[in-house]
């Protein structure tokens, strides 16, 4: 198969490090395209264990993207919500605006199959949300949120965010989405999301979806449940340890804890949702523009190796962090 032409790649080449490399490209064939990436998106969750190498060795199998190059802990070239235009490929997908489940790159080649085209109505620019309207939507699902009850969301990241937004259109429910940054209120209030910080959060909820990455949140959660309450996790604390006083209230009131991790379907839909069902209605979700609000900066490309330890940094504030590629790859 012949070399056609070189694209650029961002790898973490060591922790806290990441570098811009070259990366050689085949033509792609017949059931393959060529895709000219636009924008990708940072999910500064997982994609901050993997920048500060905080990945456990048990995991290393797991966490693997779709189209990981190199290993855990480093080098690793990591990312899967890239958002491009087919150059090359079956008449059906050349010239459509897709999403791919690929690393930040300029150019790539990959199976047809494992592009989607982007719906009538959804901007490329927001479509850098989609792989955390999937983990949402597999949020809610794991919570079982029935109209009419009392939910907290811990946790007012991308993520936490879209949950509440999902889990406030089911009617009668009321939710409030909290953080112990107060500034998180103006966007839960363009989301139509009830807000308040951890000294104000409301007790006697029937379930908690906890998704603020840190220690503390969860215990709040647990002290936020009612009588046979549950709790949704949805962070993951990779290498860190966390404390949880399970005596007490947690034992009388037959308290639970349930995980959420995106790479399972819920058993109960396995039957009639396959992975791609639940990305094509992520794809519709995102057609309503208040959730431009998730997009808290930008950068190019050639910026974003400068732009990752402080991206990645204990002390970001970021949301979703959307990197614009170069015209010509």
């Amino acid at each position: 198969m012949p070399l056609t032409e070189t694209a650029s790649a961002l790898w973490i080449t060591r922790p806290h490090t990441a570098e811009i490399r070259p990366e050689t490209l085949e033509a792609p064939l017949d059931d393959q395209v060529l895709v000219r990436a636009l924008y990708s998106g940072v999910s500064r969750g997982t994609e901050s264990l993997v920048f500060n190498a905080r990945v456990p060795p048990s995991e290393y199998a797991r966490m693997r993207a779709p189209f990981q190059a190199g290993d855990f802990p480093t080098p690793v070239k990591y990312g899967y919500c890239s958002i491009g235009v087919v150059e090359k490929g079956p008449e059906t997908l050349r010239d459509k605006t897709v999403f791919c489940l690929y690393p930040h790159q300029t150019r790539y080649v990959v199976p047809a199959s494992a592009v989607v085209p982007l719906p009538e109505g959804l901007p490329a620019q927001r479509a850098v949300l989609t792989a955390n309207m999937e983990t949402a939507i597999n949020g809610v699902w794991d919570a079982s949120v029935q109209p009419g009850e009392r939910l907290c969301v811990v946790g007012a990241g991308v993520v936490g965010a879209l949950v509440a937004y999902l889990c406030a259109q089911i009617p009668g429910t009321r939710v409030h989405l909290i953080d112990i940054n107060p500034e998180r209120q103006a966007l839960a209030a363009a989301l139509g999301v009830e807000f308040c910080t951890p000294d104000n959060a409301p007790t006697d909820q029937d379930g908690v979806i906890h998704a603020s990455g840190h220690g503390e949140g969860l215990r709040l959660g647990l002290s936020l449940l009612g009588s046979e309450g549950r709790l949704i996790e949805m962070s993951w604390f990779g290498e860190g340890d966390t404390a949880l006083a399970l005596g007490g209230a947690f034992h009388s009131q037959r308290l639970s804890i349930k995980a959420s991790q995106v790479g399972q379907l819920p058993a109960a839909l396995k039957p009639r949702w396959d992975y791609r069902r639940r990305l094509m209605l992520a794809l519709e979700l995102l057609k309503d523009e208040r959730l431009d609000h998730l997009i808290s900066g930008e950068c190019t490309f050639d910026e974003f190796p400068q732009a990752a330890p402080s991206l990645f940094g204990p002390r970001s504030q970021a949301l979703c962090h959307r990197i614009t590629y170069p015209v010509t790859g």
